[in-house]
C-alpha cells in the first residue's frame, strides 16, 4: 500500500517519510514511537517544587490578572498571572498566539501544561498548553505516541497516517507458530502493532512492545542459526597456512604482541589452516590491537595465493585502514599490493581499482559496502574481514564471503558486550576474547562532574590545545528546533527528544558557544550525521591533520577514524546514555602515547542514581567489566525518553534490558532449526514466508 494511499499524505509528505527509510505502508507501521506523551493528574502551583522531576506538569489554576499582550521587535508576548486555591502564583508565557487572549478569562479555571522554571524568584511556564478542565480530564492517562520526526514533518501528520495504516485489516501478516507465540505468551501481530502506537494503557503497551522485541531478536537469531548450520558443514578447501614471512614481520614490529593477541593470533592461523572455513569473532576492547590481528590473517592469506578484503562503515575509517597498511608495509618491506575501494571515488578510479582486483594484482582489498556491488569480482578471495561488526547486516557480511567460492571470516568488534550475550548475538561465530591492553597504553583518567564544571573544563581544553593536543566534545542533539530538539543515535538517525524537562545540548549552538568561551587561534568545527558524506570526511581529515583542534560531534564519531593526538573528551549530557556507548566514545582517546582524559558532564537537572551509574566509568577502564555493569543496571530499563542508543542497534528491543527476551528468542531459534532445519511443517508457513521475502534482498543489521 503506497503512502500517497493515505489521507493527508501527498508527494511532499510521502518525500519527507522517505527519509526515515518510510516507502510504504507496511513500513509506516514499524516507525515505533521514541516515546509516549502522557497526561498526569493536575497539580496545585503550591505543588510544582514536588513535581520538578516529571517531564510536564499540568497545574489547576486560576487567571488571577487580566492577560497582557506586548510586541516587542517581531515577537508578540502574552503574559498572565495564575494562582491556586492556596495562594500560590505562576507566570504563563506564550510567544506568538495572540489568538489566546480571548480564550484567558479573568477568574476562569484552567489547566496548563508544560515544564515550570523558578526565575527571578517566580515560578514561570513558556508555551504551556492551555486546556478547560472538562477538556483535560478526559486526557488522563491516555499515553499519545511521539515519533521520530525530520524538519517539515509534524508529529501530528505521523499520527493521524498511522492511525488510517492501522486501520487496514491484517496489514501485518502473522509469520510465528501458534506453539511458539503460546509457550512464550506472545500477543498476536496486529494487536502487537496498534498497540505499541495506540496503547489504552501499561499493561496493552508492555504486551506490545514484548512481541515486536521478541519478533526482532527471533527473527535475527533464526538467520544466525541457518548460518551456523551453514557454515558447519563447509569443508576448509582454502587452507592458509602459517608463512615464515609473516612470522618476520610479527618480530619486526616496535613492540611485542601481549598475552591476549597470542593467543587470539593462534586461534586465527589455526582456524585459516583448521579443517573448516574460519567463523571467528574476534572482540577486544577499544586500544586492545585488535588491527594487527586482522593484519597478520590478510598476509598470511595473499602469502597462501588468496586474496583478503576489509570492510569497514566508514569511508573515513576505510581510508585511513589502507592508509596505515600501507604505511607499515612500506616501513617493513612487505611486498603486497593494497587497493581501496569506497563510494565516493571517482568512476575512473573505481573502474582502475576493480580492474587491479579482477586480475589478482591487488592482495588486499580495504573498503565500505563498495566491497559487496554486483561489478566488484575477485580472481580468488580468501578472507574476509568485518571491522566494527555491529554495524553491518547478517546478509552483508554473507554477502562478500560469497564473492569467492570458499572463503574464511573473520569478524572484528570493539563494541564490549557481557560473554553471556555475545555467544547468544553471535551463535554462528566462534568467539576470541581480546581483554588485556598494550602496556604502552596510558590509562585513561576519568571525571563525573556536573554543569558546573564547564568553566573549568573549557580552561582544561584550552591547556590541552595549547601543549599541542586536539579535543572531542560529544553533544546528543544535531540542533534546537521550535518542534522539539532533534537527537542523533549512533548511526546518524535522527528523532525527537520529547524528555522536555532534560536541557539538552546540541552541536551547533554548542560550537558557537565554545568558539566564544576559547582563544580565537583555536579551531572548533562540528560534525553530525546528517551531513553529506563528502563533508563529514573533509572535517574528520581537517580534526586528522591537526587544522581543527576541537571537534564537537554527535556520537556518530563513535566509530571514526584514530586520532593519537586527541587527549581530551568531553561528553555532555552523559547521564542519558548507555555506559558501554559512553565506553566506545571514550575510546577515541588514549589511542596515543600522551596521557589522556575523559570529563562526563551530567544533565543541569540529572538524576543522583544517574550521576552515581556513571561512577562505574570513573573507577575502570575496562570495557568488558562496564557492559556487565550495564547489563545489571539497565534491568527493565526505561523505554520513556532517550533511547540508549549504539547497543547493537535493534530497532526497538535492547540486548542489555531485554537479556531474558534475547535468551528465550535464541532457544526457540534454535529448536526450530535442530527440528526443522527446512522449514517444511506446516506449523512453520510463515517462516518459510519470511525467508522467501527477505533472501537476496533483505537484512538484519546487528
Amino acid at each position: 500500500m503506497k503512502l500517497t494511499d493515505l489521507k493527508g499524505i501527498g508527494d511532499k509528505t510521502a518525500k519527507l517519510l522517505n527519509k526515515l527509510s518510510v516507502y510504504t505502508a507496511e513500513d509506516l507501521v514499524r516507525l515505533y514511537p521514541r516515546s509516549y506523551d502522557i497526561c498526569g493528574k493536575p497539580v496545585l502551583v503550591s505543588e510544582i517544587p514536588g513535581h520538578t522531576g516529571d517531564s510536564l506538569i499540568a497545574v489547576d489554576a486560576v487567571v488571577a490578572k487580566t492577560p497582557a499582550l506586548k510586541r516587542v521587535r517581531n515577537l508578540q508576548i502574552l503574559t498572565v498571572t495564575l494562582k491556586d486555591e492556596k495562594g500560590g502564583l505562576l507566570k504563563a508565557t506564550w510567544f506568538n498566539m495572540p489568538y489566546l487572549l480571548g480564550s484567558l478569562k479573568l477568574g476562569y479555571r484552567y489547566i496548563f501544561r508544560g515544564r515550570p522554571v523558578f526565575r527571578n524568584g517566580d515560578w514561570v511556564m513558556e508555551q504551556p498548553a492551555l486546556y478547560t478542565m472538562e477538556g483535560y480530564s478526559s486526557q488522563i492517562g491516555i499515553m499519545q505516541p511521539i515519533y521520530p520526526l525530520t524538519k517539515g514533518l509534524s508529529n501530528k501528520i505521523v499520527s493521524k497516517a498511522m492511525q488510517q495504516a492501522l486501520d487496514v485489516k491484517e496489514l501485518v501478516q502473522e509469520l510465528l507458530p501458534e506453539e511458539l507465540r503460546r509457550s512464550n505468551e506472545l500477543a498476536e501481530i496486529n494487536f502487537a502493532m496498534r498497540a505499541i502506537h495506540f496503547p489504552k494503557d501499561m499493561n496493552d503497551y508492555e504486551a506490545a512492545r514484548k512481541r515486536l522485541v521478541f519478533d526482532e531478536f527471533f527473527f535475527f537469531m533464526l538467520n544466525v542459526r541457518r548460518m551456523k548450520e551453514s557454515n558447519s558443514r563447509q569443508p576448509n578447501l582454502s587452507r592458509i597456512v602459517d608463512d615464515a614471512r609473516t612470522d618476520e614481520f610479527i618480530k619486526k614490529l616496535p613492540y611485542e604482541l601481549t598475552n591476549a593477541q597470542k593467543r587470539t593470533w593462534q586461534e586465527v592461523s589455526s582456524d585459516m589452516n583448521g579443517e573448516r572455513l574460519m567463523n571467528r569473532l574476534v572482540q577486544g576492547d577499544v586500544g586492545s590491537g585488535k588491527t594487527i590481528i586482522a593484519v597478520l590473517a590478510l598476509m598470511n592469506t595473499v602469502y597462501a595465493g588468496y586474496q583478503g578484503a576489509m570492510m569497514v562503515p566508514t569511508e573515513v575509517l576505510a581510508r585511513q585502514q589502507y592508509d596505515d597498511i600501507c604505511a607499515m608495509f612500506e616501513k617493513y618491506g612487505i611486498n603486497i599490493n593494497v587497493s581501496l575501494l569506497i563510494g565516493s571515488m571517482t568512476a575512473a578510479a573505481k573502474k582502475k581499482e576493480r580492474q587491479r582486483i579482477a586480475s589478482g594484482e591487488a592482495g588486499i582489498v580495504i573498503g565500505t559496502h563498495a566491497l559487496i556491488q554486483a561489478s566488484v569480482e575477485y580472481a580468488n578471495l580468501g578472507l574476509v574481514v568485518t571491522d566494527e561488526q555491529h554495524r553491518f547486516g547478517v546478509h552483508q557480511r554473507e554477502s562478500l564471503t560469497q564473492k569467492g567460492s570458499s572463503v574464511h571470516t573473520l569478524v572484528m568488534s570493539a563494541t564490549p558486550i557481557p560473554r553471556t550475550l555475545a555467544i547468544i548475538i553471535y551463535g554462528d561465530l566462534d568467539i576470541s576474547v581480546m581483554n588485556e591492553l598494550p602496556s604502552s597504553r596510558l590509562p585513561i583518567k576519568n571525571a563525573v562532574v556536573g554543569t558546573d564544571y564547564r568553566p573549568n573544563a573549557y580552561r582544561f581544553i584550552e591547556n590541552q590545545v595549547q601543549a599541542g593536543h586536539q579535543a572531542y566534545v560529544i553533544c546528543p542533539m544535531v540542533e534546537a528546533r521550535e518542534d522539539g530538539d532533534v537527537m542523533e543515535d549512533g548511526r546518524g538517525d535522527t528523532f525527537a527528544n520529547t524528555n522536555m524537562h532534560a536541557t539538552l545540548e546540541n552541536v551547533v549552538d554548542y560550537t558557537t558557544m565554545l568558539k566564544k568561551n576559547l582563544p580565537s587561534s583555536i579551531n572548533v568545527e562540528y560534525l553530525h550525521g546528517k551531513m553529506k558524506p563528502a563533508v563529514k570526511d573533509e572535517i574528520m581529515e581537517r580534526f586528522h591533520s591537526g587544522q581543527t583542534q576541537v571537534l564537537v560531534s554527535t556520537t556518530v564519531i563513535e566509530v571514526g577514524v584514530n586520532v593519537p593526538n586527541a587527549t581530551v573528551m568531553l561528553i555532555e549530557n552523559a547521564d542519558r546514555f548507555g555506559l558501554a556507548q559512553l565506553h566506545q566514545l571514550r575510546g577515541r582517546v588514549g589511542r596515543g602515547a600522551y596521557q589522556s582524559y575523559c570529563i562526563f558532564v551530567g544533565t543541569s537537572n540529572a538524576k543522583k542514581e544517574n550521576m552515581d551509574r556513571l561512577g562505574i566509568l570513573r573507577e575502570s577502564n575496562d570495557g568488558f567489566r562496564i557492559a556487565e555493569e550495564d547489563l545489571k543496571l539497565r534491568g527493565p530499563g526505561d523505554f520513556f525518553g532517550i533511547r540508549q542508543s549504539g547497543d547493537m542497534q535493534f530497532t526497538i528491543g535492547d540486548i542489555y534490558k531485554d537479556a531474558n527476551l534475547l535468551k528465550a528468542a535464541s532457544d526457540a531459534a534454535a529448536a526450530i532449526i535442530e527440528n526443522d532445519p527446512d522449514l517444511e511443517d506446516d506449523a512453520n508457513a510463515g517462516l518459510r514466508m519470511y525467508f522467501d521475502r527477505t533472501d537476496n534482498k533483505g537484512d538484519v543489521v546487528l
